[in-house]
């Protein structure tokens, strides 16, 4: 292995005065690819070292199951790997049993060569075999000594005849741009292996616009119109990222403020060309209209809409950095209506799903515009769509929603993201008397796709939730799926021929009723944040029975990764009924601080839940529901480095348990403390562990985490503490990066259920809410 290091550093020197640019603002170096061999760990965290700054780039794992690191090396610290294969050869550790020093790491390795482009592909599938065929790229490059990296890369790339995308993303230590080159091109630009670290192809988008006829209902309109009373202006929000909206609808003219209607690219015109966009601002503000056109009472609307559009005609055949464009999107709103605190972000563009479930640019940079890593921004809520079958796939349903896996952006930490269900079922349309229903009532839409078949289930709960998507019919003659008018959901659209109304549905339909059910929330209560309104949609969602019986025979897992968490009610997140008991908690929390040692866990938070102690005994053995739902935003830190305990793509975590009923509270805390430094290794389930729905190795996945505990109201009356818990993340495990004395957010939704009906957990609760404190 001594003999490969010095080799490599030999040829690296003959590269080195071939390629490199003579630059005194850049670090010179070569970039290693390791390999591990088959069947064993590499251990890449070992690799990097920050004091001689050779640097850990990317780690990717090939078909056959070897892991392979790019590592960046500057000149003159080759010698810290020879040294590391030397102490192995003649030092021995510490310890009973004593092993040579490094052995995990070097007995890891099989291979050391210079890397080549293909050595940073960090993408799914395989590196594009055209080398001479341009394409669009996502360069990730390592941003030590950013803005240097962007302008000598721009320039170095320019000079060549490469088209460099203006769109820039940072995230911690990483900067992606997009560029316009074949491979050779890419190998062509001097010192790029300097500063690389990952190459992906950037997508295309594979959003479906449905081309449905339109149902002439023009004469109920103006009918409605006269009923509706429209928000006040500085009512929550729907900000629709989409094609555009056509404002001059009458449906949607007095709701949406015609400065609040914008466009990401200042070139392009804020309507919809498309109507896509003016299709789920009618879903977004009204729901399905078809009710709303039945109905003669007055509706009293209580939130807006505004648009950015991010996607214009011919923009799907070169794929913009939508990660950029994104958040582009929500702050140009955010400067145009600044008093708006209460805007939900639906976004129904999504890209190809290739990416089951890893981090993505675009998933990323939603991740961090949700989590306000700008001090100067605002927490916002973004609602996405998980992505649609194609009309041919839909005729395998159910069977190929189960492998279609969720569409970027949708693998989102920190966003909702809405599959698709649906209830309807009823048709009057002539001459479909013998077509077949895909969907039976209650399960899973034909055009929803799911996460079940992500591989590494350690990445978070897709869908969150599901909402009505609209329904399809079998053809009997031919076996292919086929949309029809009653089976989708009626909404608005401005055509050139004067038709007002259309049909719509899929996940953009479902994404926009979910950003709906948020706004309708926010209008109730203002003052919550977007964290607590995204607990409060997932805490009320439930299984409808179809959704059982779909997935009847497997693991819980299964039914969270098809469904989420369910359906949610509004009534339920709303108000408490006399009959169930809800607490909302708001609060901040440090995780972590930093010791003149390491850095470690800080903050636990423990709140006393004022249970009815009494009106629990009275119920004694019967059964009652705890339900708890965390939630909270994550920093994110997406570049691909093997997602170990150092690298991990969120800031931290967050975690709650509850005491148990013979807990004393001191016991309460030391088994916290355990189960936290427990978590990189797993839960393990015990006995109390059993009375949770999911578990807590379940739930714990993401950054929304729900369960209920289901057990005596005797038992409920002990346990009468909640915990919340940080767990750890790269504020914690790279402490030089200065984000370890971070504060972050969460909220806390807990209620108590039970069926009696004739028992009133609300007044005593509300009666000792004011005592419910931070422990």
């Amino acid at each position: 292995m001594i003999r490969q290091i010095k080799s490599i550093e030999a040829a690296g020197e003959e590269v080195n005065d071939k390629q490199n640019v003579d630059r005194t603002d850049a670090i010179r170096g070569k970039v290693l690819e390791f390999s591990g061999a088959v069947g064993f760990d590499l251990k890449s965290d070992s690799l990097g070292y920050r004091t001689s700054r050779i640097e850990l780039r990317s780690v990717r794992r090939d078909e056959d199951g070897r892991i392979h690191a790019t590592v960046f090396v500057p000149d003159g610290q080759m010698g810290f790997f020879i040294k590391r294969c030397e102490q192995y050869a003649t030092e021995l550790g510490s310890g009973k049993k004593p092993r040579p020093r490094h052995q995990d790491l070097i007995e890891g390795i099989s291979q050391i060569r210079l890397a080549s482009l293909k050595s940073f592909w960090s993408d799914a599938g395989s590196f594009p075999a055209e080398e001479d065929i341009e394409y669009w790229w996502e360069l990730w490059l390592s941003s030590e000594n950013e803005p240097e990296v962007a302008s000598l890369f721009q320039a170095d790339a320019r000079s060549l005849g490469i088209t460099v995308a203006t769109e820039k993303l940072r995230f911690p230590e990483r900067m992606v741009v997009l560029a316009r080159a074949s491979a050779n091109q890419l190998k062509s630009i001097p010192n790029l292996f300097e500063h690389l670290a990952e190459v992906r192809l950037a997508k295309l988008l594979s959003s479906e616009l449905l081309e449905l006829p339109a149902v002439d209902q023009a004469e109920y309109i103006d009918e409605a119109l006269e009923r509706i009373t429209v928000a006040v202006p500085a009512s929550p929000s729907v900000c629709h990222l989409d094609t555009g909206v056509n404002r001059a609808h009458p449906l949607l003219q007095q709701s949406i403020d015609e400065n609040h209607v914008l466009t990401v690219n200042p070139s392009w015109s804020a309507s919809d060309r498309v109507g896509h966009g003016t299709e789920m601002a009618g879903i977004a503000l009204y729901g399905c209209l078809t009710e709303v056109l039945n109905q003669t009472h007055v509706i009293s609307l209580s939130h807006r809409i505004e648009s950015v559009k991010i996607m214009g005609l011919g923009t799907t055949s070169d794929p913009a950095l939508w990660g950029a464009m994104t958040q582009q999107a929500a702050n140009r709103i955010a400067i145009a209506s600044p008093e708006n605190n209460c805007r939900s972000f639906c976004l129904t563009v999504t890209a190809q799903a290739r990416d089951e479930g890893y981090p993505s640019s675009w998933s990323a940079a939603i991740d961090q515009s949700a989590a306000a890593m700008d001090e100067e921004s605002s927490h916002r809520l973004f609602i996405i769509s998980a992505g649609n079958l194609s009309i041919e796939q839909r005729r395998e349903y159910p069977d190929r929603n189960f492998v279609e896996g969720i569409e970027d952006p949708g693998q989102s930490w920190n966003a909702i993201t809405v599959g698709g269900y649906t209830e309807k079922q009823s048709i009057r349309q002539s001459g479909l008397e013998e077509w077949e229903r895909l969907a039976v009532g209650g399960s899973l839409s034909p055009a929803s796709r799911t996460s079940r078949i992500w591989e590494d289930k350690s990445w978070p709960i897709k869908p969150e939730i599901v909402m009505e998507a609209g329904n399809m019919l079998r053809n009997p003659t031919t076996g292919d799926a086929d949309f029809a008018d009653d089976l989708s959901l009626l909404t608005t659209r401005l055509d050139h021929n004067g038709s007002l109304l259309t049909t719509t549905g899929d996940t953009s339909a479902a994404a926009a009723l979910a950003s709906r059910f948020a706004a309708r929330l926010w209008a109730e209560y203002p003052r919550l944040w977007p964290e607590t309104i995204r607990a409060l949609i997932v805490h009320s969602a439930t299984w409808t029975e179809a959704m059982h019986q779909m997935v009847q025979g497997t693991s819980r897992e299964t039914l969270l990764r098809t469904f989420g968490y369910g359906v949610p009610n509004f009534d339920s997140a709303s108000r408490s009924a006399n009959h169930s008991a809800t607490m909302i908690i708001e609060s901040q929390i440090q995780p972590f601080v930093k010791t003149t040692a390491r850095v470690k866990t800080k903050d636990m938070h423990f709140h006393r839940l004022p249970w009815p102690s009494e009106v629990l005994a009275d119920l004694g053995e019967s059964e009652v529901r705890l339900k708890i739902t965390l939630s909270y935003f994550i920093q994110p830190s997406p570049g691909r480095r093997g997602w170990t305990k150092k690298h991990r793509y969120q800031s931290h975590g967050l975690r709650f348990d509850v005491k148990r009923p013979a807990d004393t509270d001191e016991e309460f805390r030391k088994r916290l403390t355990a189960s936290a430094r427990e978590e990189d290794e797993g839960y393990q389930s015990d006995r109390d562990d059993r009375k949770w729905v999911m578990g807590r190795n379940l739930r714990c996945k993401g950054s929304v985490h729900s369960d209920t505990w289901i057990g005596t109201a005797a038992d409920l009356a002990a346990a009468n503490l909640v915990a919340v818990v940080p767990v750890t993340g790269w504020w914690k495990e790279r402490p030089h990066l200065g984000y370890h004395d971070s504060e972050t957010r969460y909220a806390l939704i807990i209620s108590i259920e039970t069926d009696d009906v004739q028992t009133d957990l609300y007044t005593p609760i509300e009666n000792a809410i004011a005592i419910s404190t931070i422990i």
